[in-house]
């Protein structure tokens, strides 16, 4: 008799434990040991429970470009398994990430080949790899898995998160990345709009263009700026007029508006061609990480 009413209490204990973990936001697979998540597809709006890992190497197939190096690849396996984590553990609907920009973007086994073509078995090959050499291991702060913004190609320094998404992270302050300037490829990129179709995306009178109280950060990335008086962040611009950074001069001439960019991305965290650079010279994917997440020790899930 007593046998059974500790079996009745273990069982009533497991699914007590089961529900209270469900609860959690966090869908881990503790019979293999393995965390999965909900991904819902952006173009078609299908969730599907997918494998972490292969998550992340869809993730980083996506996100940057195979060609660079092993350990700059590591790095940016681990950046976004952390921002993964920290999404999940943080997840309170039906789907914990998108396939999209809106969270990191995600390609399938088929987009793949798409990309790569004749390529594919060597860049999964050296995807997959790095990936695998950094199985399960996340960034955290005091103990916390951190949320792990990272972007394309800085202006020369990152950003404070504090000046790009109202968050003040310890390990989001800006820092310098010396790695990129003009000698990269797209580093500096001049767009053109004509005035009318400047003042349509901007919604702003089209009499004159007249551009006052420029604002910039200490990485000279604009923070405020007036256009036709009316007052714009320097993200709110970006976005509207499908900028390459924050880290713009725009000309007017009595035809057109010209704005060239420097880098590519929000500048917070670390820079994906920084990151290559610093791998490039010897650096290894900790190194890296630590460099651009000030405070930050790399540890396993």
């Amino acid at each position: 008799m007593k046998n059974k009413i500790l079996l009745l209490i273990i069982l009533v204990l497991s699914v007590i434990a089961v529900i209270s973990f469900k609860n959690n936001g966090t869908n881990f697979n503790l019979g293999k040991n393995r965390v999965t998540l909900n991904l819902k597809d952006s173009d078609t709006g299908t969730i599907s429970n997918v494998e972490l890992e292969n998550y992340i190497i869809g993730v980083v197939a996506a996100e940057m470009p195979a060609s660079f190096n092993e350990e700059a690849l590591k790095a940016q396996a681990i950046a976004s398994r952390t921002y993964a984590m920290y999404k999940i553990n943080n997840s309170k609907g039906e789907y914990d990430l998108v396939t999209d920009v809106s969270n990191q973007s995600y390609i399938t086994i088929e987009e793949m080949k798409d990309k790569w073509n004749d390529d594919f078995d060597k860049y999964y090959t050296k995807v997959a790899s790095a990936v695998d050499e950094t199985k399960s291991l996340v960034m955290k702060y005091d103990d916390e898995i951190i949320s792990a913004y990272y972007f394309a190609m800085s202006n020369g320094y990152t950003e404070d998160a504090s000046l790009v998404f109202n968050e003040s992270k310890p390990y989001l302050k800006s820092i310098e990345s010396k790695w990129e300037d003009e000698s990269i490829n797209n580093f500096s990129v001049t767009k053109t709009f004509n005035l009318s179709e400047f003042c349509i995306l901007l919604n702003v009178s089209e009499e004159n263009i007249v551009i006052t109280d420029v604002i910039r950060s200490d990485t000279n990335r604009v923070n405020q700026i007036t256009i036709n008086n009316q007052p714009f962040s320097g993200t709110e611009v970006r976005k509207l007029l499908g900028l390459r950074s924050t880290d713009f001069e725009i000309t007017v001439t009595e035809t057109e508006v010209l704005i060239t960019t420097n880098g590519y991305g929000h500048g917070v965290g670390m820079s994906q061609y920084g990151a290559n650079y610093m791998a490039k010279e010897g650096y290894t994917y900790d190194e890296i990480l630590k460099y651009y997440y000030d405070g930050i020790e790399i540890g396993k899930i």
